[in-house]
């Protein structure tokens, strides 16, 4: 992926105001799974005039045009993520809400093996643990 968020916002021929540019930013700049209301405090830090209702055109924008992915935790709120980010999967602690991302070579290659086993090619998944922390020994 070399072309930012806001590149393919302006690609996709979406208006690119500087209220869009700072929201794309904001989501180029995250690490996490913000939702609307985390961008908007992150956006709201570099221009204190990006309102709320900004924020969720914006977002929906996006994820309309197939630039940024909703993804739900569970948790009652949408979180989002960039489409073109490399492929993952999700760890949810469901105690903080932690959200660790990772990749497994062996998971992959066995999503592959069961789609073929029942007749299909697989063309993407996502996939969602859900877990608490095992306790250390330290902890008893």
């Amino acid at each position: 992926m070399t072309e930012t968020i806001s590149d393919r916002a302006a690609a996709a021929g979406l208006r690119m105001t500087g209220q869009r540019r700072t929201i794309t930013q904001v989501l180029e700049d995250s690490t996490d799974h913000p939702d609307a209301e985390e961008l908007h405090a992150r956006a709201v830090a570099r221009d204190p005039g990006i309102s709320i209702a900004t924020v969720y055109r914006t977002v929906k924008l996006l994820e309309e045009n197939g630039i940024l992915d909703k993804v739900d935790f569970g948790d009652g709120r949408a979180r989002y993520e960039d489409a073109e980010r490399a492929h993952h999967d999700h760890l949810i602690d469901v105690t903080t809400g932690k959200v660790i991302e990772f990749f497994d070579p062996e998971i992959e290659a066995l999503q592959e093996k069961i789609a073929r086993k029942l007749g299909y090619r697989l063309q993407g998944h996502r996939m969602e643990l859900y877990g608490v922390p095992i306790p250390s020994n330290d902890d008893e």
